[in-house]
């Protein structure tokens, strides 16, 4: 029960967020648990692959999002995304 109440917590707080910033958060989990797995339990390997993830999936985040279109919210509260003016 407290996994998935830790899970919903960190999809909530990502649901706001730009694919960059997910692509961050996701790449720096990630990257700490295959830097622990592939070092051992050390605190370093899951520093330095948390870094190198975080990086990463910024890096690949940012490359999708649309450039010269911006989010927008209609009267309804819908969501969508139109050349920014």
């Amino acid at each position: 029960m407290r996994k998935l109440a830790l899970a919903l917590a960190v999809a909530s707080a990502l649901a706001g967020c730009t694919n960059a910033e997910k692509g961050a958060v996701i790449g720096g989990v990630g990257g700490a648990a295959l830097g622990t797995a592939a070092g051992g339990n050390d605190v370093r390997n899951a520093v330095v692959g948390g870094a190198i993830g975080a990086v990463a999936g910024t890096l690949i985040g940012a490359a999708a999002d649309r450039r010269g279109y911006c989010r927008y919210r209609d009267r309804n509260g819908r969501i969508f995304e139109a050349r920014c003016r």
